[in-house]
């Protein structure tokens, strides 16, 4: 079977041209170029005309929340989510019930992934204070990574013994990807939030739920953050820092590339946060980023990030309670900026679903994590149409980046040869995105009520339609991805 994707306008690796893609086997058998015709007849021809077609979205963070967590979320429930969103590959962390933290556990959760999953699949292997021993029977082609928690959040797996981190980060060649938030910090804060209440209103008064950002601070993810760099450093680990937040973290980034960036970019976090002036970034000699492949410490933005900040807990509420927290309006567009720019390395979703019922509360009571994987595409396609950066840069970050730094085998690329994990996306009139359409089983989205201008046409999945006309295919099962 042979499948002509015809006249579409091509985004990859930089470029964006109008051509097709001829589909054979599961993978990519021709790339043409304007109106060039196939070699051989095809069964199948798509016309896409008006669309554009993009590698599949690789997803590096999410949380599927199975097993043990599967009221709020499945992974067959969340891979239907991911396809609508033109998502065709996801890492799934280890803190589910129970955690992956043991090879057996890691085992089941991969074989769960391959009898429910729509789209392709990896799982991270979850650090604790003295499973270190276990990572050198880990499979490198099969583990993207492993997951440490420096900061507390849904599953507890803090690790904040200072002889455990360094035997962690001394333990593996495996990448080691860090949710970094100082717990201590966030303890004082929170321990000062609850007696300010208390003498002011009485024992037992909510905490306003906009002071989870200064709870779960900036302070505290860069004090993190910087002792992970310090740490994987020391080590010569590879780390790559989860959902950065904050324009100071950007500093660490920029103190391993070459120029002032660090400079740069904290002026204009504080111009903008002052003046409200627009984001600039003035080059100097010697500005040059070092790719991800020459360099052990990595970054992701997460979408929420990049969409929210400070003033959208007035609306939102706990809704967009997350941690590590959203911050700031300078903070967004910092991190705006460094995806842009080539700053931070890529951008991933963080999908945390919970019920709504969950997401009562204040800011120390309604739990942290929002559904965001089915509508992370359209929102930085948004981003793009709105000029904060082009198109070609939201299929780097969201494709070809996730590929490359994980060393992913043969996907995330318009590559012939590759696997035809791939995404047709049309604009389109505005369109309100309404609970109805909302496809993670928890059954909501911050972003209800928002307007959008892009849509998800059609997903492929190993060459297989996984998404079309609005609804998901369900007869297919991803595959398990291969790294290195």
């Amino acid at each position: 079977m042979r499948t002509l994707i015809q006249n579409a306008t091509l985004v990859n690796e930089g470029r964006a041209w109008l051509g097709s893609v001829v589909i054979e086997d599961g993978r990519i058998a021709e790339i043409l170029e304007g109106a060039a015709t196939p070699d051989m007849p095809c069964q199948e021809t798509v016309s896409a005309e008006g669309c554009y077609l993009l590698p599949g979205v690789i997803d590096d963070h999410v949380h599927f929340r199975d097993p043990g967590l599967t009221y709020k979320a499945d992974i067959f429930s969340e891979s239907r989510a991911a396809v609508a969103g033109g998502v065709t590959s996801v890492m799934d962390m280890p803190n589910t019930v129970p955690q992956t933290t043991t090879l057996e556990a890691w085992q089941d959760k991969q074989d769960n992934f391959a009898e429910h999953c729509l789209v392709n699949y990896a799982c991270y292997f979850g650090a604790t204070n003295d499973n270190y021993p276990l990572f050198e029977q880990l499979d490198e082609t099969r583990v993207p990574g492993i997951k440490l928690f420096m900061g507390s959040s849904t599953g507890n797996m803090l690790i904040d013994k200072e002889q455990s981190l360094e035997r962690i980060f001394r333990g593996t060649d495996l990448i080691i990807a860090a949710h970094c938030e100082d717990q201590k910090m966030i303890a004082d804060r929170t321990a000062y939030y609850r007696r300010a209440y208390t003498k002011s209103y009485g024992e037992g008064t909510p905490i306003p739920i906009r002071h989870h950002a200064f709870i779960r601070s900036a302070a505290a993810c860069y004090a993190s953050s910087a002792l992970a760099v310090k740490l994987a450093t020391a080590a010569n680990a590879r780390l790559h820092l989860l959902h950065i937040s904050t324009a100071r973290e950007l500093e660490l980034l920029a103190s391993l590339q070459q120029g002032p960036l660090a400079a740069n970019l904290q002026q204009a976090a504080l111009a903008t946060d002052t003046q409200q002036a627009p984001l600039t970034i003035n080059p100097q000699q010697g500005d040059k980023l070092v790719s991800p492949a020459q360099r052990r410490i990595t970054a992701e933005v997460c979408v929420g990030h990049l969409l929210f900040a400070l003033s959208n807990y007035g609306v939102q509420g706990s809704r967009i309670k997350c941690n590590p927290s959203i911050k700031r309006r300078s903070d967004r567009d910092a991190l705006r900026l460094a995806v842009a720019s080539g700053l931070v390395d890529l951008i991933a979703t963080d999908h945390a679903p919970h019920l709504l019922a969950e997401k009562q509360g204040d800011a120390l009571s309604a739990l942290s994590g929002m559904p965001m994987i089915q509508f992370s595409l359209v929102s930085m396609l948004s981003l793009a149409q709105s000029g904060v950066m082009p198109i070609e840069t939201v299929v780097e970050r969201m494709c070809h980046a996730p590929a490359r730094l994980f060393d992913i085998r043969q996907r995330g690329f318009l590559r012939q040869g590759y696997w035809a994990d791939l995404v047709l996306v049309r604009p389109v009139n505005p369109w309100r995105l309404t609970p109805k359409i909302v496809l993670s089983k928890c059954g909501w989205s911050p972003l209800e009520g928002r307007n959008f201008t892009w849509r998800v046409e059609q997903t492929y999945v190993n060459g297989r339609l996984a998404y079309a006309d609005g609804h998901p295919v369900d007869h297919h099962r991803g595959q398990a991805l291969r790294f290195r």
